[in-house]
């Protein structure tokens, strides 16, 4: 065996046996320490609440500074008609990239901030960097009928593409766990981009309501209503879509892994590059005459934001796919019934389990219910991190603490199996995922824990629990090899 394969080798999964089941889960760390790393202690600012609170603090700074200048430019009356206006699109974007982000959901921390850092820090920066540029290319071509235009068409697109991707590269870096492909990439872009046009949205509405007054338009004919046409109707995903090649770049580097160093730098490069590219194009679209705009949308923006959704979709079943080849191997070792890999493969067999849960025996108590269907949410979670876990060990190498952190949630899944087990069991069959003449009867409501599962120290060896056959239960209570 070579010295790479050596360093990279993953250690193995463990096999329950009944005799090293209370072993194994009681070395499992306190609720308190269920973290993926140890606490940092020490200096103040290596405190989570301290750097936390710093963002926070940034932030705000940031949206009230940005908020004066806004209201500035529009006045009280036109900031709030834009405020108005250009929220509408918002909760519809932001509704959008969740559901792109529902197999393994980031946490909404991380979006917040993201959306955050988009509607303020972004913003700020591109205003005062945008003004400043144009003024200058009015003072050095002595043209300032010019000046806005190539302000707009050369200095906007990269001010506008590097402030908001760094929003994508702080998460990339300082939460790498939470950001392991394509999809995250998307969500993460998108929200940041999402947060910048709600901004932008209110400077163009609010200076155009300002214009309607001093004209005298109302209506239709409005300069109000045509903005509002082409920046909240047309094109609402224009600047997600121009990020978003940000974020799959750092997607792609996140797939490939810490070892690729090149790539880790050289694709979230060329995704900026691609999306001012981008950018530029759609803003300077009246450069191709009266109909430019139309041209530049049909030809170009369309067909590009249906490519970037195909790769969406395509990225969030690749995802699904990953579950079903990492989790046999502990559908092997017992830790799963055989047909949960196949049931948390299918977001239609995930959904159907959790109404499974709140729904059996029509119980009439809906907290338990709830609680039900929650614990089986949560085994879902915990089964979809378990996956992703093993996967970026087989592209990147186990970690040190890669043994830690799959007890910890073999230990979560286990607390939550008694519920969440037969409910995937049936949703597979239900669905069709797993083959069979007809889907099982429902199993009656488990009554007896929150969770449905005794404490650790009594738990049941799981050949006793499904009754199936396993042969490595026989071989000695040997461990199962990772996937080459």
């Amino acid at each position: 065996m070579s010295e790479g394969s050596v360093q990279h080798q993953q250690p193995a999964v463990p096999v329950l046996e009944g005799q090293q089941l209370d072993e194994f889960l009681g070395a499992v760390p306190e609720r308190g320490q269920w973290r993926y790393r140890p606490r940092r202690v020490g200096m103040v600012w290596r405190s989570k609440a301290f750097r936390a609170g710093a963002v926070i603090t940034v932030l705000a700074l940031c949206g009230l500074v940005i908020l004066a200048l806004v209201r500035q430019q529009t006045g009280t009356e036109g900031f709030l008609v834009g405020l108005g206006l250009a929220v509408l699109p918002v909760p519809l974007l932001m509704a959008a990239f969740r559901w792109l982000d529902r197999v393994e959901p980031g946490p909404w921390r991380n979006l917040l901030f993201a959306f955050s850092w988009g509607a303020c820090a972004a913003a700020l920066v591109a205003i005062i960097a945008n003004s400043f540029a144009t003024r200058w290319i009015a003072t050095a071509t002595a043209d300032p009928a010019s000046a806005d235009t190539l302000g707009a068409t050369l200095v906007a697109p990269v001010v506008e593409e590097t402030a908001k991707a760094v929003a994508v590269l702080l998460i990339f870096l300082f939460r790498r766990r939470q950001f392991g492909g394509i999809t995250d990439g998307i969500v993460v872009a998108g929200f940041t981009a999402t947060g910048f046009a709600f901004t932008e949205n209110i400077l163009y509405l609010g200076n155009a309501f300002g214009e309607d007054q001093h004209l005298g338009t109302t209506g239709f004919a409005s300069v109000t209503a045509g903005t509002f046409f082409v920046r909240v109707v047309m094109s609402p995903f224009a600047h997600p879509l121009f990020t978003v090649l940000s974020g799959i770049g750092f997607g792609i580097a996140a797939l490939g892994g810490a070892r690729h160093r090149v790539r880790r730098v050289v694709l979230p490069l060329a995704g900026l590059v691609l999306a001012m590219g981008t950018h530029a194009l759609w803003n300077g679209s009246s450069a191709f005459g009266p109909y430019g705009f139309y041209l530049v949308y049909g030809v170009f923006m369309v067909p590009c934001f249906g490519l970037v959704t195909w790769l969406a979709v395509w990225s969030r079943q690749r995802e699904l796919r990953t579950l079903s080849t990492e989790l046999p191997v502990y559908a092997a070792a017992g830790w799963l019934a055989p047909a949960e890999p196949l049931a948390l493969a299918s977001m239609r067999a995930r959904g159907m389990a959790r109404d499974m849960a709140r729904h059996w025996n029509s119980h009439p108590d809906r907290a338990r219910g709830r609680a039900a269907a929650r614990a089986v949410a949560e085994y879902e979670s915990f089964a979809t991190s378990l996956a992703m876990l093993r996967r970026r060990a087989r592209h990147d190498g186990a970690g040190h603490d890669f043994a830690l952190r799959e007890q910890e949630l073999l230990h979560h899944l286990w607390q939550r199996r008694e519920i969440a087990g037969p409910a995937l069991t049936y949703a597979a069959h239900a669905t069709g995922r797993l083959r069979a003449p007809r889907p099982p009867v429902p199993p009656p409501f488990p009554r007896q824990y929150p969770y449905g599962a005794p404490p650790p120290h009594r738990l049941p060896a799981p050949h006793r629990h499904y009754g199936g056959h396993n042969p490595y239960m026989e071989d000695g209570g040997r461990r199962i090899p990772p996937p080459a």
